[in-house]
């Protein structure tokens, strides 16, 4: 009823306060049955309508800059301005992205995608404004666990200093993906229990100001020893020790009080910080109960909340039944994650061994660090981290771990195209950045199998490592080809003659398809697994120099790729053949959509690759 006629923050201007309780209500229906159908956040959009609404009912966007922190959680945001009829396409090749793109729409003011960036980028345009002399305001809109983040503190630290005017509102659900763990959440905790006193304190102001003659005065002298008094009763502020001024909590459902909030702080010529309190994956039952379950999902039945399709075992759950095996054995293996004990599987080794499980929240440089130290003193570490949160943590994986050759293993998940999230989430870079890093051991299995046997390699193997492996389902491919690994030793699944096809990790399974394709055409080409990109296996190089066509397959970018340095290694060595051609992702970022169709597109699926080999090879070529 009032939902469709929003097409602009302008129309949601135009409605009555009183009315927008409603149209939350509305929104959180669209977006369940939305999701329903499409996939993606869920439980994080649900549990910000109602503060999404107030901010665009009182901010004047896109003049007023609204910067999102991680922006799964601005559905309600694209909905506002504009977006709602292409919710059928989220996440979907041509359609809108998950997360905030200023190339999609004038109101996304950044874009987004990793956390703890929303108060160090809008304090740079908080500043930028002030030097231009405009004043426009700036709000940053951080959580979902992205206040653990040292970006965050930074930032801060930062925004306490310069005193600009900046509107900082902490989203505060605690949880990020899973329930947020560490000193901050208790820190948060604690600070919403004292919302009592912030009320008293409120309300003896008010009585103050109607009392005759005097009450002026006593409130002047109360607010000079405000501080003494804080100190007395509440524990120490971190945001005011920052130099913001704290205003909190307040409940983030309450459209009528935080519209009212926000008016009073627009004029604010200092920067602010709004404790807000939210209920993630509210409306909707199932999302309420588990929103760690509902945080991103795939598509869903509204009634049952049951998954469409059914769940088959994964990467992420292959590695962490090993990893619980391994535990068993070895009472020295520690698994960490930061934040996401269920998506990278570690639930069952964190149940297990809870002793020897670690969750740092949001904090991927620490736990590269933190890992770092319990791999100096005789633990094996084994870091569970998304591809594209591992970049995070590049300097700490240089110097704290490589420099010192300690033993941390890095099992490197959602590698390769991810799909629907974009080209903030893709794990196309981590060939690139980690196998040029001197002394680290850089593999990829081609099927689920010997993802176990990787990391029981690993673990035995005593030297920084990382494993990658694809997200979704977990490949039997090549089950039958079982051959023990060795240190920088490729695996020859089929000999051939003259044409090598040699692939790596999750590409596997394509260069089978794509050998297959060229025995029918004719050609007996080597299929070889290379399984390590770091170090190279130089045996097999050495083998290759007298084949007139060599052709490697990664879901990497191709720039620092596998193919880039073998075909290094090939020239150094005098390779005299015909050709040498990497199948690799291009060096661009590669937008959202779906996983076999992204490839498809990049010249990467096996019809694509066989043609061109065939191509190549043909008599006379």
């Amino acid at each position: 009823m009032y939902l469709e006629k929003i097409n602009s923050p302008k129309d949601l201007k135009k409605l009555d306060l009183k009315k927008l309780d409603l149209l939350a209500g509305e929104i959180r229906e669209f977006l369940v049955r939305s999701i329903s159908h499409t996939g993606g956040h869920l439980a994080s959009n649900l549990g910000v309508v109602d503060l999404t609404i107030a901010l665009h009912y009182c901010f004047n966007c896109p003049s007023d800059k609204l910067v999102w922190d991680v922006g799964h959680q601005a559905y309600t945001h694209k909905i506002l301005t504009g977006r709602k009829d292409s919710f059928s396409n989220l996440r979907r090749e041509g359609g809108i992205s998950g997360f905030p793109r200023p190339s999609e729409s004038k109101y996304d003011s950044f874009s987004v995608g990793h956390s703890s960036t929303s108060i160090a980028a809008a304090l740079g345009m908080a500043v930028a404004r002030d030097l231009a002399g405009e004043k426009h305001n700036v709000v940053a809109v951080i959580g979902d666990g992205a206040m653990t983040g040292g970006l965050a503190f930074e930032a801060l630290n930062n925004a306490g200093a310069r005193n600009t005017r900046l509107i900082i509102v902490l989203n505060d659900n605690q949880m990020s993906i899973s329930r947020n763990v560490g000193g901050m959440s208790s820190y948060l905790n604690n600070l919403r229990i004292t919302k009592g006193y912030m009320d008293a304190k409120d309300n003896i102001k008010n009585k103050l100001d109607r009392v005759p003659l005097v009450g002026s005065a006593l409130k002047e002298a109360i607010g000079k020893t405000k501080e003494g008094l804080k100190r007395t009763i509440l524990p120490q502020n971190i945001f005011e020790d920052f130099g913001l001024e704290y205003i909190g909590p307040v409940d983030g459902h309450n459209i009528p009080q935080l519209v009212k909030l926000f008016n009073r702080l627009k004029n604010v010529d200092s920067p602010v910080l709004v404790h807000v309190i939210t209920q993630k994956g509210k409306g909707y039952k199932p999302a309420e109960i588990d929103p760690s379950k509902y945080h991103g999902v795939s598509e869903f039945n509204i009634e049952s909340g049951v998954r469409v399709s059914a769940r088959k075992q994964t990467y992420s759950d292959v590695f962490g039944e090993k990893l619980v095996e391994l535990g068993a054995k070895n009472k020295r293996i520690c698994a960490l994650t930061a934040a996401m004990p269920s998506g990278t599987g570690l639930d069952k080794f964190a149940h297990t061994y809870k002793d020897r499980f670690f969750d740092v929240g949001i904090a991927e440089e620490f736990a590269v660090t933190f890992a770092a130290g319990l791999a100096k003193s005789g633990y094996i570490p084994v870091f569970a981290v998304y591809s594209t949160f591992l970049q995070r943590a590049y300097d700490q994986i240089v110097h704290d771990v490589c420099i010192q050759g300690l033993p941390v293993i890095f099992a490197v998940d959602r590698a390769g195209i991810v799909g629907s999230d974009g080209e903030t989430h893709q794990g196309i870079y981590d060939i690139s950045f980690l196998s040029h890093i001197p002394g680290l051991v850089h593999m990829a299995p081609k099927n689920k199998y010997e993802l176990e046997d990787m990391l029981e390699f690993a673990v035995e193997l005593k030297r920084p490592v990382a494993i990658r492996y694809p997200r979704g389902e977990a490949d039997t491919v090549l089950a039958s080809e079982r051959r023990k690994i060795e240190l920088g030793k490729s695996e020859t699944i089929y000999p051939g003659e003259k044409i090598a096809v040699i692939a790596y990790g999750a590409m596997n399974k394509t260069a089978l398809e794509v050998y297959g394709e060229l025995i029918k055409k004719g050609l007996s080409p080597t299929l070889i697994n290379a399984r390590f990109a770091s170090p190279i296996d130089e045996d097999m190089v050495n083998d290759l120099l007298d084949y007139e066509s060599i052709y490697t397959i990664e879901d990497n970018i191709f720039s620092g790729g596998y193919g880039e340095s073998l075909g290094a290694m090939l020239t150094e060595k005098g390779f005299k053949g015909k050709r040498f051609k990497s199948f690799a992702l291009p060096d661009k970022f590669i937008e959202h959509g779906k996983r076999e169709a992204l490839l498809a597109k990049y010249g990467l699926s096996s019809g694509s690759i066989a043609e061109e080999i065939v191509k190549d090879n043909e008599i006379g070529s």
